[in-house]
Formats: C-alpha cells, sequence, structure tokens
C-alpha cells in the first residue's frame, strides 16, 4: 500500500487515492479539511529529493502556476518545500486526459477539435502575457472535463519568455515530449512563446486526422523530422477538413519561428475568422511551396533595388569613410557678382523648367507589416514604424483578445502604402467587465437567471440537493455577488433539488416461509420486524408466515418495520350442537370454561331446525363447553336469566387430534306448553384429526 494513502500532510489535506504517476512525482486525490474541498496533492518522488534539477522543476512549476489565474489553467492552492517531503496542492478536477479522449475517439469532429484549440490558445495568451512559456504542451498535459472545459496542466519545465535558457544541458536533454516539441526545442535553441503555437499545431493536426504528424522507431528519428520533414497533407488524411483550418494547422506549424503565428492571439483572431466563414481561404496558403528560399531571395532582389537611385546606380555623393555627404565646389572668388546672380537665374529656371517636364519625384512605399496581435503601445512606440507610417486607433471591447493587443488593421498585411500613409489599427479594451448582481439564497432560479442575462452573463445550473433550500431555488452562484466578470462570461448557479431523496428498497417475499427465514431475510433487506400474530389455519404447517403488511415489492426506506402473521399450528373445528325438535323461538348463550363468551357464540331469537354449529378456535387443552336455552324474549342475551342448562361437552384439543364428548349432565328447557329435552344420546366421542 502506498505509504501516503490515508496520511494527513501538514495536519490539513488526507490523502485519500493515487490518481496519477509522473516522471518525478505522484499525484493524490486529497480532502482539505480546512477548507472543506477536495483537491489534487502533487508530490515529487522520494528519488529526487536530492536532485537539485528536479527540485528546481517542481519549485518552478509552483512559481509559474501561482502567477496565473485563468478558468483555462489549474489554480494552485498550497505548497510546501520541505526536506522529507515537497508537494503543490492544486484544483481537484475530475475528467481525463485530451490525449485519452482523442484515443478513444480516434479522430474527432473538426468543430469539436477547434472549441478545444481554442480554450488551449487563450490559457497560452494568458501565460505569455505574464512572461511565461510552457514549453511541454501536449494532449497528455491538457485536462478534459466532462462539460467539454480544458484545463491546462504541468508547467513543470516552463520558462519565462525573456530568460535566456537553451534546451541543451544535461538534465534537460529529455525536456518535452519528442512528438510535439517545436524544431527550435530538438536543435536545442532559445525558446520563446512561438514553441507553444507550434506544439498546438501538432496537437490540432492530431485531433483533425486522427494521428501524429511524424512518428518513427525511436525518439532521435523523431526529432529529425520535426526539424526537416513536412507532415502529410491533411486533406489526403481527411477530405472533410475545412481548407481554412488545415491553412492555421498548418501555418501554427512551421519550422521557422518567424513564419508561425507571432502568439496565441494571432493564431485566435484567424481562427475566430474561420469559425464565421468555415469557406474562408487565408493569404499564407500562397506562399508555400516547393522552393521557399527562392521566394525570398526574389523579395530580396526587390528590396535591394530600392535601394539604388533612378540610373541603378549606388548614390555616389555619400561618402562612406567620412559618413557624411561631400561640400559642394566652390564659386570662384573671382567670378563677378553680376554673373553669380545670372548663374543663380539660370539654375532656378533650368529647375522650374525639369519639374514641368518630369513632374514632382515619386513617393516610396513601404509594406504594411502585420501588426496583428501585437501591443499596440510597441507598435506606435517603435521609431522605425512612426517614420514610415501615421497610426490612427480605434478601441473596442473583446472576450477573446487581451487587452492592449491589436485585433484588426487596414490596410492588411503584406499591402504597400506610400510612406507616412495611414494605418487605422483596432486595439482590445479587453472584454467588457461587469459586476455581479445581488443574488441572495432562496431567490428562484428564473428571476435569478434573468437578472445575469439582462447585464450580459450566461448562467450555468449546477443541481445539489438542500436541507434548507427549497425546489428550484437558489442555493448560491459562483463567482459571488459584488465579483466583476466580463461581460458574456458564465455564472455558475447552484439550484436546489430539496432534500436528499432517501433511497428506497423493495420489500422481499416472505409468505410460505417459516418464521426464522423471514426474519433473515427482512434483516438482509435492512428492514425489521414490529408485530408478529400467530392464528390457526387450515392450510399452513406452524410457524409458517401466511400473511405481510406491507405487501412484497412495496418500496420502503431502509430500517422501515414489516407485520408478519404466523400459523400458530393449530386449524379451527367445528361443534355441532343437536337442536330441540320444536318450532319455537330460542335464545341460546355458550359458556366456556364457565366464562359466558358474548363475542362469538351468542344466538338470539332462532328457530331450532335440527342442529347449531359452533366454530371453535380455541388451541391446546381441554375445554368445557356449555349451551344453555330459554324460550324467545324481548330482552335478548342482555340479562342472563331464564336460561337453563341444555347440553354440556367436554373438549379435548392437541395440535395433533380434536376429541368431543358429551358431559355428564343434562337439562331441560321448558315452559308452559313446550318440553325441551335433551338430546337422548349420553356420549358422542367425535376425533378429529388435524395433520
Amino acid at each position: 500500500m502506498d505509504k501516503y494513502i490515508g496520511k494527513r500532510l501538514d495536519g490539513r489535506y488526507e490523502i485519500r487515492e493515487v490518481i496519477g504517476v509522473g516522471g518525478m512525482a505522484y499525484v493524490y486525490k486529497a480532502y482539505d479539511t480546512i477548507d472543506d474541498r477536495t483537491v489534487a496533492v502533487k508530490i515529487l518522488k522520494d528519488e529526487f529529493l536530492a536532485n537539485k534539477e528536479f527540485t528546481r522543476r517542481f519549485k518552478n512549476e509552483s512559481k509559474a502556476i501561482a502567477i496565473l489565474s485563468h478558468p483555462n489553467i489549474v489554480k494552485v492552492f498550497d505548497v510546501s518545500f520541505g526536506d522529507r517531503i515537497q508537494y503543490i496542492v492544486m484544483e481537484f478536477i475530475d475528467g481525463i486526459t485530451l490525449k485519452e479522449y482523442i484515443d478513444q475517439q480516434q479522430d474527432i469532429r473538426w468543430k469539436e477539435a477547434v472549441h478545444f484549440t481554442v480554450q488551449i490558445l487563450r490559457a497560452l495568451q494568458h501565460a505569455h502575457d505574464k512572461g511565461i512559456v510552457h514549453r511541454d504542451i501536449k494532449p497528455q498535459n491538457i485536462m478534459l472535463l466532462a462539460d467539454g472545459t480544458i484545463k491546462v496542466t504541468d508547467f513543470g519545465i516552463a520558462r519565462f519568455a525573456r530568460s535566456d535558457i537553451r534546451l541543451t544541458s544535461a538534465a534537460d536533454k529529455a525536456i518535452g515530449s519528442v512528438h510535439y516539441i517545436s524544431p527550435e526545442q530538438a536543435r536545442g535553441d532559445i525558446t520563446d512563446e512561438k514553441a507553444d503555437i507550434y506544439s498546438v499545431g501538432v496537437m490540432l493536426y492530431e485531433m483533425l486526422s486522427g494521428k501524429l504528424p511524424f512518428e518513427a522507431d525511436n525518439a532521435v528519428s523523431v526529432a529529425i523530422m520535426q526539424m526537416q520533414t513536412e507532415p502529410e497533407n491533411l486533406h489526403k488524411i481527411n477530405s472533410e477538413i475545412p481548407d481554412g483550418l488545415e491553412e492555421i494547422t498548418v501555418k501554427a506549424m512551421q519550422k521557422d519561428p518567424a513564419k508561425r503565428y507571432q502568439t496565441a492571439a494571432e493564431m485566435l483572431y484567424d481562427i475566430d475568422e474561420f469559425k464565421r466563414n468555415p469557406s474562408i481561404h487565408f493569404a499564407y496558403k500562397y506562399f508555400v511551396d516547393e522552393t521557399p528560399t527562392r521566394f525570398v531571395e526574389a523579395i530580396t532582389r526587390v528590396k535591394g533595388a530600392d535601394e539604388m537611385d533612378d540610373a541603378g546606380e549606388i548614390d555616389q555623393d555619400y561618402d562612406e569613410d567620412e559618413g557624411e555627404r561631400k561640400s559642394a565646389p566652390v564659386i570662384p572668388i573671382l567670378a563677378a557678382i553680376a554673373g553669380a546672380f545670372v548663374v543663380v537665374g539660370l539654375l532656378f529656371a533650368g529647375l522650374v523648367f525639369a519639374l514641368k517636364i518630369f513632374g514632382e519625384p515619386p513617393i516610396e512605399e513601404v509594406e504594411v507589416p502585420n501588426f496583428i496581435g501585437m501591443n499596440y503601445a510597441d507598435v506606435v512606440n517603435n521609431k522605425e514604424n512612426r517614420d514610415k507610417f501615421d497610426f490612427s486607433a480605434q478601441f473596442e471591447n473583446s472576450e477573446t483578445v487581451p487587452e492592449g493587443k491589436i485585433m484588426e488593421q487596414t490596410p492588411r498585411a503584406p499591402t504597400k502604402i506610400k510612406l507616412k500613409k495611414q494605418v487605422k489599427l483596432t486595439v482590445s479594451k479587453g472584454p467588457q467587465m461587469v459586476t455581479i448582481p445581488d443574488v441572495r439564497k432562496n431567490e428562484h432560479k428564473d428571476v435569478v437567471e434573468q437578472r445575469l442575462e439582462n447585464i450580459g452573463f450566461k448562467t450555468q445550473f449546477i443541481q445539489n440537493s438542500s436541507e434548507e433550500v427549497e425546489v428550484d431555488f437558489v442555493i448560491k452562484i459562483s463567482p459571488s455577488s459584488g465579483e466583476q466578470l466580463a461581460k458574456g462570461s458564465t455564472v455558475q448557479v447552484f439550484v436546489s433539488t430539496g432534500k436528499t431523496p432517501v433511497p428506497k428498497e423493495k420489500v422481499p417475499n416472505i409468505i410460505s416461509t417459516n418464521i426464522d427465514t423471514a426474519k433473515e431475510t427482512i434483516a438482509q433487506a435492512g428492514f425489521t420486524v414490529k408485530n408478529i400474530t400467530y392464528v390457526n389455519h387450515n392450510e399452513y404447517p406452524r410457524d409458517t408466515v401466511i400473511n405481510q403488511t406491507p405487501a412484497k415489492d412495496t418500496m420502503l426506506a431502509p430500517g422501515s418495520t414489516i407485520d408478519i402473521t404466523v400459523a400458530s399450528g393449530y386449524k379451527d373445528f367445528d361443534l355441532v350442537v343437536v337442536m330441540p325438535d320444536t318450532t319455537t323461538p330460542l335464545d341460546m348463550i355458550v359458556y366456556i370454561n364457565g366464562k359466558h363468551n358474548t363475542d362469538k357464540y351468542d344466538d338470539n331469537n332462532f328457530v331450532p331446525i335440527n342442529t347449531k354449529k359452533l366454530i371453535l378456535t380455541e388451541t391446546e387443552g381441554q375445554y368445557d363447553v356449555l349451551i344453555k336455552l330459554r324460550k324467545h324474549t324481548a330482552a335478548g342475551s342482555d340479562t342472563v336469566a331464564g336460561f337453563k342448562d341444555y347440553v354440556r361437552y367436554t373438549v379435548y384439543s392437541t395440535e395433533q387430534y380434536r376429541e368431543i364428548t358429551f358431559g355428564p349432565e343434562y337439562s331441560e328447557v321448558s315452559d308452559a306448553t313446550t318440553t325441551i329435552a335433551a338430546p337422548t344420546t349420553t356420549t358422542e366421542p367425535t376425533p378429529t384429526t388435524t395433520k
């Protein structure tokens, strides 16, 4: 068993289970006892605690993420760098890696691939704006949540973009995944933000095609292919991929960093253009040919021609050694003043004539570079740019482009315009920030949704049970009221589904089973026996369950009670009483063991025919049954006056046997006109076998 599972780090983080293993660390699911939340704890492996390079990378990851705050980047809550253990506490993400998703799907629909790529680029743009280059962008480091949200993780080899660090040290030879690293990483050159752009291009290629652009038997061969080989045309693999999306992928994967997208924002801009018009074709597609070097040389020759004068010769008035123009010849001192005026006049006349003949000198043309994705301040403060162009700007809010970045320009690159002509720039003001309104507990979800949408937010309902809040009423929102959020962002609204439903179980069928078995069955189902009633029955043997309440298959909460009825083992039997032969109405009462039984055996105002049947339900024992009769009176059986003993029976009852005999005494019931004689038979044994 893992030595950390079950332990509590720093008295706070309870380690529950291993959820991931990397090259240098283990990742655990843990519970934060102070903030009452589930977290992920990344612990550096013991064998690397003494390795300065690995501990440096581990600390570097925490420092890198700590300064980042973006919905598409995993959050860091806490760090600890002790001598015996080093760990980082991060946001727990319940999802799978993008690599696992690609392997499951084989190839992903291009709309879904674009959705994932946009989120990754937004995360990278945020990191790049903070001066951090990830350097290990790959689908294994991208987490995918169930709702399609992307989280970028593992900044273990991240570097600040301005730090001059190469990947050539012994410890850095294996940095980054060779299938996703940029050519400059493979060569060990200095890396910047454009290395992450290349890796995003590789991931987009993999999602669209279902396979990696470069694969070989070993890592060295793959690295060489990254530097020298062009990937297979995406259309040959999947003809359904739109041309514009293929062009975006190809540009992101250019070997030369200068030909790639220079920023994540620039790539996001083209993706937005593509999303608005999936049939779009980008101009840079036409610069991809088999001989890019010759094309660049041709451009160079054209530029060289611009540096020559109209005669095709280098300006001879410039002294390379002195660095200044030569002085004009001196007019001879001996020339007459009048002659000088003549000369000047002739020169002026010649100049006017020349202007009329040849017109004004041509104004130089300059090529407009691509400013999209660049910082506005950097562009307009650049002296070379100011010398060439006259800039004007308009500022607009944007949900995708960071504040201060150029979103659009007119004219667009690579148009040529006259020197000092105007270039219009559209600059992002960032997303419009809106304050989340005051949303209180127990407000109806429809009311809250309308209030949020009225000020530009989207709502995402998350259902939670609550012991306090009624169904469809709000428990809380996230982010909280009073915080500022970009317009168009999503506010999570936690809505009550009511109290936690108690799980119910089916009541088992216990009829016809033995009482002991029935009790065990009920207990195993999570219920208890409340009442047990024993009754006589003519079909079921002793201790057999003959009824249950509630009935079988009824759904009950665990712990509920069940009443059962059990056969006693005794049968009811009939006692036939021979009545007097008379038509006179009679009253009859019954005594059992000397006790007047009024519930079952009284029968008033009846006319005897031959017999009267009594049903006896007594159990084991000997019973004295006395029958009394009288002539019917209006008093009925409410009074026992006037009753005479008629016949007595002795009933012997066991579980196995019934025997009924006449008793030793007989009496008469008589009046002025009728004598009711007792049966003439002195004894009548009536055996009854129950089994």
